[in-house]
């Protein structure tokens, strides 16, 4: 039926049009038998002679009170052009507070929008790069300690140079407050360039309580699979020099280094929009990137971590009440870390609640006497050796004391 009436409608318009909105001699007589009402047909003849066509109106208000002012707009356009690469909503809007704040934004009635306002705007513009499969941030649970200095990360990327020719950047992260401690150039990925890297890390701004690192050459003994008792250089020395406990993520699991990852990309995206070509010997980007690097702690704005007044890592940095270090066990918001001894039964006891006071399980009688680290996630344990190695994992049971046999990190 709908779509005989659709049908209808478009013999009359087109009718209409080609007879220049005079239509049938017995306007009442075609309605009739058309089934159409005269004020339809006398509605459509006016839009008919007025545009000479029928077509759809746009049904936009003639004014919007409460829509965004033009010089806002703009605002937002030129910001969206001047603080590339960092030029998201956040950032966006950090400026317009600035320029709302200069030019007295109060005295015309001017608001500065939300970060969705924005969206929507550089949407209009076709400014807005899309990615619909780009997992929410809503989504995300972060894993983070609760001080600087509790716990750095380490890793290294690769640069490329002039010629062809590549080097090596160890990037040193405080996984609390996200400043960039340290960054160092070198030919290779080594364990001398990534002790060196923590010792500049160390001489600016501290020695941390743990370090994170993952299962690179740098930073693990090469045969630690065959023989577990050898103890990397990279992690004998920190224990030794700085008393700081070494940690390796799993294997092949990159998103326990995701802030360490996330910096990479972000150094890199950095250079190139302020370097467009490849520096020209690891000395030369080492300048690079110490340049970055202070713009990245001092002046850029960390989205994880804004929240007024803080806007970077140095901030948040200088806004901590205390901060951790060796000797001090790390302390994370949704965590906690423990070193346990390992009794000769292999057993290793932690502290419960309810029912159970204390709880225990077993790492295995060939860890009799070490001292283990375990990262508890309230009823999940991670538990590393004293090289930094996962031995393994367990979900505890609050009801009971014993919890049997840690399952192995392969598991």
């Amino acid at each position: 039926m709908a779509g005989k009436r659709q049908a209808i409608m478009k013999l009359m318009d087109a009718m209409l049009e080609a007879t220049q909105g005079r239509g049938p001699d017995n306007i009442a007589e075609w309605c009739r038998l058309n089934g159409i009402t005269p004020r339809t047909f006398f509605r459509h003849r006016k839009r008919v002679l007025e545009d000479g066509v029928w077509a759809p109106r746009s049904r936009r208000p003639h004014s919007s009170p409460a829509a965004t002012p033009t010089p806002v707009v703009t605002a937002v356009r030129e910001l969206r052009e001047a603080l590339a690469p960092d030029n998201g909503a956040d950032s966006i809007r950090d400026g317009l507070e600035n320029r709302a704040r200069e030019q007295d934004w109060a005295s015309w009635g001017w608001v500065v929008p939300s970060r969705a306002t924005i969206n929507r705007i550089l949407d209009r513009e076709g400014l807005l790069a899309k990615n619909p499969a780009k997992r929410p941030k809503s989504s995300f649970r972060r894993f983070v300690y609760a001080r600087p200095r509790d716990c750095y990360q380490i890793d290294a990327t690769v640069h490329e140079l002039a010629g062809g020719r590549h080097a090596v950047a160890f990037d040193v992260i405080d996984d609390a407050s996200r400043v960039w401690v340290a960054c160092l150039v070198a030919d290779a990925e080594t364990s001398a360039a990534a002790i060196a890297a923590m010792e500049c890390a160390i001489n600016e701004w501290g020695a941390p309580g743990l370090v994170l690192a993952d299962n690179g050459w740098a930073f693990a003994h090469p045969r630690r699979d065959q023989d577990r008792s050898r103890t990397g250089v990279f992690a004998r020395t920190l224990s030794e020099h700085w008393s700081i406990a070494v940690i390796h993520s799993s294997p092949y699991h990159p998103q326990t280094l995701g802030k360490n990852e996330r910096l990479h990309q972000t150094a890199k995206k950095l250079l190139a929009h302020q370097h467009p070509h490849p520096a020209a010997d690891p000395v030369e980007l080492q300048t690079r990137l110490d340049s970055v690097r202070e713009h990245y702690n001092h002046h850029r704005r960390h989205s994880a971590i804004a929240a007024a007044p803080v806007r970077t890592p140095a901030q948040a940095w200088a806004a901590a009440a205390e901060h951790g270090g060796p000797g001090d066990l790390a302390r994370q918001s949704d965590a906690t870390v423990h070193r346990r001894r390992v009794a000769a039964n292999g057993a290793v006891t932690l502290a419960g609640r309810g029912p159970a006071p204390y709880l225990s399980f077993s790492v295995g009688r060939a860890h009799a006497t070490t001292t283990v680290t375990v990262l508890r996630n309230g009823d999940h344990i991670v538990v590393y050796d004293a090289e930094g190695e996962v031995l393994g994992h367990q979900h505890l049971d609050t009801s009971t004391r014993y919890q049997g046999r840690l399952t192995p990190a392969a598991a």
